[in-house]
């Protein structure tokens, strides 16, 4: 079949739906690939790129929706290229089913199919098809660094000749794909991160990145992001108010706010009200990731920087991806190229739309002259349910008490019968060996018994566990030598020498492997 891309006619949108990489790997599943001229230079592919891999280039816009099968996009078709869209042509694109109703609606009645990118269930095995993944990813990162441009100080704290430079601190509000991209590209510039998210689950990812979790002195229990499809569940009223309140609280201290809470086909949940703004301190910038469904932000101005009276930027760009064209271009034809490889199972270039599968049927909004959206909800969980860890229970101090008395108990009981079973067994030899022997073998074996307690009580501080015990061995073979370094025998006084030697060269050896290890973890 034919997969055609035409040129984005959205005002600002650079991306591309198919790249020359794409398109190779789209012809060895046996289709032919068609794009519009022009079409992917805003994202720094030129017409000559696309003819190398075996691409048509065609003239018009109008002539690839004639020519092609499957029609590949970025941004929802508007009204004139609805019209060119044909019966048992393919469309698959970003297309807001909720908001575009009527495009949806008349797109069944033609008989077309119409795959909305942005409804890809999240499942394990759509991961590599998840394009509103892939582009989150990229305005996570994009925000941090355009809250930097209009930000006026390093993100890293310096000390430098001229003064000192305190590092910014950057408030992440939802970690969801961008918002963990967005705690990673703060964290790698040097800022102070703080990360809140309505989902339990994401702590331990948040804290994993470097950054400090926000956590909320509330007793309600949150729902795992499994039975969400991956997203955060509506909070109640309590919650609500418990989550604003602690927002209130770090809005003087903060100077980048990141907000990327939003749930598909959702108006976007004010999270930073007006009185946050005001208690900003001048100069703090906000970049609201929802900007297109309303904005966290109430202030927020769709595609516009504003700067409000107490001198706080609030940047309200809907096009984050846009302005890593190549990059996003390259990722989200990947996801359309994976999507492709579901739809052509045999390879043979032949499309067999299988509405059985749980990818596809969930992507499908409109088939066969029917309305299929919204989607039965997938037979696979979007990740795998936490399992709730059982409270310790808390002891009472006469509990407490009691097992710590236990504890010495055993241990001195255990004490007692080692000590009782070694002297019986010095006794035994004492009865058939002569005196000068066991004379020295008394003092083999208490300094055996000591060696061991004073070896495994050294503390591992400063090596990993092996280090320190080998040290610590050392460390009595030298005390040893050098008590016997004054003898009289010159054999005695070299290998005395040498067991110094030798166990000096452990012992700082030692010390240089741990620098080195810990070091491992430092950063330059």
């Amino acid at each position: 079949m034919k997969i055609g891309t035409p040129k984005e006619i959205f005002k600002g949108e650079n991306r591309v739906a198919m790249t020359p990489d794409s398109a190779v790997q789209l012809q060895k599943l046996g289709h032919s690939c068609l794009i519009e001229a022009g079409a992917g230079v805003p994202a720094g592919f030129a017409d000559a790129d696309y003819t190398k891999a075996g691409v048509e280039v065609v003239k018009t816009a109008t002539a690839l929706w004639k020519e092609a099968d499957v029609i590949a996009k970025v941004r929802a078709p508007d009204t004139g290229e609805m019209k060119k869209l044909r019966a048992d042509q393919t469309l698959i694109s970003f297309f807001s089913p909720v908001a575009d109703e009527k495009k949806m609606k008349a797109a069944a009645d033609k008989g077309a199919t119409v795959i909305a990118m942005e409804m890809i269930p999240r499942i394990s095995r759509a991961q590599k098809m998840d394009a509103l993944s892939s582009m989150a990813n990229i305005a996570g990162y994009r925000a941090v660094i355009e809250a930097g441009n209009n930000f006026g100080r390093f993100f890293t704290g310096q000390i430098t000749a001229a003064g000192k430079v305190p590092p910014a601190k950057v408030l992440v509000v939802g970690a969801g794909v961008a918002g963990l991209a967005a705690i990673g590209t703060s964290t790698s510039l040097g800022a102070i991160t703080l990360a809140f998210d309505v989902r339990p689950e994401v702590a331990e990812q948040v804290e994993s990145m470097g950054a400090e979790f926000v956590y909320l002195d509330f007793e309600e229990e949150q729902q795992d992001g499994a039975a969400t499809g991956g997203y955060a569940a509506v909070s109640s009223p309590e919650f609500r108010e418990a989550q604003l309140s602690k927002f209130r609280e770090l809005a003087p201290e903060v100077d980048i706010v990141i907000t990327t809470a939003l749930i598909p086909n959702r108006e976007a949940p004010e999270l930073w009200t007006d009185d946050m703004v005001a208690a900003m301190k001048p100069g703090s910038v906000i970049v609201d990731l929802a900007a297109e469904k309303g904005g966290n932000c109430k202030q927020t101005v769709m595609d516009e920087k504003i700067v409000t009276e107490n001198g706080v930027t609030i940047i309200g760009y809907t096009d984050f991806p846009s302005r890593m064209a190549a990059q996003s271009s390259t990722l989200y034809a990947t996801n359309i190229r994976h999507l492709m490889t579901d739809l052509t199972p045999e390879k043979d270039g032949v499309i067999n739309h299988n509405m059985e599968d749980d990818v596809i049927r969930g992507a499908t909004i409109a088939h066969a002259k029917e309305v299929t959206f919204p989607p039965p909800p997938p037979k696979v969980a979007a990740i795998a349910a936490q399992t709730k860890k059982p409270a310790p229970k808390e002891l009472t101090a006469e509990e407490k008490r009691a097992a710590e008395v236990a504890a010495f108990k055993q241990q001195t009981k255990n004490q007692v019968t080692l000590l009782a079973i070694g002297g019986a067994l010095l006794l035994a030899v004492g009865l058939v060996a002569p005196a000068s022997f066991m004379q020295h073998f008394i003092v083999f074996v208490l300094a055996v018994f000591v060696g061991f307690q004073v070896i495994w009580g050294v503390a591992h501080s400063l090596h990993t566990p092996l280090m320190a015990v080998t040290n610590a061995i050392s460390s009595i073979i030298i005390l040893g030598a050098l008590m016997q370094i004054g003898s009289s025998s010159f054999i005695v006084i070299l290998l005395a020498a040498l067991s110094v030697f030798m166990c000096g060269i452990n012992i700082f050896g030692g010390f240089l492997v741990t620098r080195r290890m810990l070091a491992m973890f430092q950063k330059s």
